[in-house]
């Protein structure tokens, strides 16, 4: 008997400690997906590219075939070279999965690309994230995005 309550307590105390650093972790991922487009918003390349991991592949929905690290800013300069400014409409999540040092997020983001006199429209996006976390920082090591069916198609 002895051995079953402890047994029990063992695994309530392993249990109730997981939960808490998976509530930490998915906290953490979603600071810094917020930071993410704070950082496109912002025009902060450098810091919008340390949140990528080295070895990223992903599928952004505006790019013809998968794209590694050193284009991940593509998408941004294609827009801000024509003089237009990123805006964040909402940001509306939808699942956030940890397992270990692997992180899946997704969820929606409504955007406008506006230029001097704040027209440009709105276009809502599905974005998957894959995280990786080494020592103690999360990058994104890979992912992919498409635009909602009744949204414009390009970003």
């Amino acid at each position: 008997m002895k051995n079953t309550i402890l047994m029990s307590f063992l695994a309530l105390v392993c249990t109730t400690a997981y939960a808490q650093d998976s509530t930490k972790n998915e906290e953490t991922l979603w600071k810094l997906e917020h930071d993410y487009w704070r950082y496109v918003e912002a025009n902060d390349l450098a810091a919008y590219s340390n949140l990528w991991h080295k070895d990223f592949l992903g599928w952004p929905s505006v790019s013809a075939a998968p794209v590694r690290k050193e284009h991940i800013t593509d998408w941004i300069t294609s827009q801000t070279g024509k003089g237009l400014a990123f805006k964040t409409v909402e940001f509306k999540p939808a699942a956030v999965q940890v397992t270990g040092d692997v992180a899946m997020v997704c969820y929606w983001i409504t955007l406008r690309w506006v230029d001097k006199d704040g027209n440009g429209p709105s276009q809502t996006v599905r974005i998957t994230h894959a995280w990786r976390k080494t020592a103690d920082e999360w990058q994104i090591i890979g992912g992919m995005s498409m635009a909602e069916a009744n949204s414009p198609k390009s970003l």
